[in-house]
């Protein structure tokens, strides 16, 4: 009897255990570009695969996808192809606002930096917004979709009133930021301007002819979060002692990133096989403008702006409303 009990016992012990045992493969998205630094940096030095193992999880793959905009990430996170994205803001706030209290409901875990976009062009005439025509086009990842085009849109509210914050929305136009820079850059398209991000402004501001007309640092009168990190609260929910890994893994790449930059910016040289010297890559990896950081900042200004313009159909009481509580203890806004 006793050894029926035991084997009982056993059988639970064992079910109990599988029914609450997490992943073994990590599946993360990434986009191009500086923004997703930390990520090539997590990837090089296997630092998801390292934590996992100090923190009991045993050997952990980690798959890396890359894709072209907050859609295609969007689309990925919702249809279970992938486990954490790393998209905007606006994305961000439109998930959580799609799916807050529904079996996809999607927060942010941290963010994963704070950066700039640059507005950029070869118009000579062309020394603020208000100096677009509908001559001029616009280069943008998503339209209405990103913080450029957020970006774009308080900057106009700011100039022409509220109730013409899209103004320039009929001249924007959604291209990936390696598109954008190549037709700016060649002079041969209709594109003659980017709302762009690091380090493709760089490149088009180190191009002769080619000025800036806009930063979003000045547009939100404040430093801002470029990038978030998402995944779904099932996943979450399922798998804490993973999003833990995964929270160490990015402090560990900011950490490294900020006390190497030039060994940073080999690591993405080498990933992306990129064309600027490593000279070049290291100042803009070093750039005051950027903070590679889990702190989300300004977010609720990016926020805030999208519910007032009927972007969003729920207005979050807080930044930590669209964040799980991991990030809870930080000084964020």
């Amino acid at each position: 009897m006793w050894r029926k009990l035991a084997a009982a016992a056993l059988c639970c012990i064992a079910f109990g255990a599988a029914a609450h045992a997490e992943v073994n493969e990590v599946r993360m998205s990434k986009q191009f570009g500086l923004p997703y630094l930390p990520m090539i940096v997590i990837e090089a030095q296997q630092l998801i695969e390292k934590n996992a193992a100090a923190a009991g999880l045993g050997d952990v793959k980690t798959t890396w996808t890359q894709r072209v905009g907050p859609a295609a990430e969007l689309d990925a996170l919702l249809a279970g192809q992938a486990d954490f994205i790393g998209p905007g803001v606006p994305t961000l706030a439109t998930i959580w606002d799609k799916t807050a209290g529904t079996p996809q409901e999607a927060k942010a875990l941290i963010a994963m930096q704070s950066m700039p976009f640059v507005l950029v062009t070869r118009n000579p005439n062309i020394k603020t917004i208000a100096d677009f025509t509908d001559k001029d086009k616009i280069a943008l990842p998503a339209v209405k979709l990103t913080g450029h085009a957020i970006a774009l849109e308080i900057e106009a509210a700011k100039i022409w009133g509220s109730e013409h914050y899209d103004k320039l929305d009929s001249i924007t136009i959604t291209r990936s930021h390696a598109d954008a820079a190549a037709a700016v850059m060649g002079g041969g398209s209709e594109i003659n301007s980017h709302f762009a991000s690091s380090p493709f402004y760089y490149y088009e501001l180190a191009t002769p002819g080619i000025h800036q007309v806009l930063k979003s640092y000045d547009a939100l009168g404040a430093r801002h979060t470029n990038g978030v990190l998402v995944t779904s609260k099932k996943f979450h929910d399922a798998n804490p002692k993973m999003c833990g890994v995964v929270i160490k893994a990015f402090e560990e790449a900011n950490a490294f990133i900020k006390a190497h930059p030039r060994e940073a910016a080999q690591i993405y040289l080498t990933a992306t096989k990129d064309k600027n010297s490593l000279d070049a890559l290291e100042k803009m990896v070093a750039d005051p403008d950027v903070d590679y950081t889990t702190t989300p900042v300004s977010v609720m200004k990016i926020v805030d702006f999208m519910y007032k313009v009927g972007r969003l159909k729920k207005k979050p009481a807080s930044w930590k409303d669209m964040f799980f509580p991991e990030a809870y203890g930080l000084n964020g806004s």
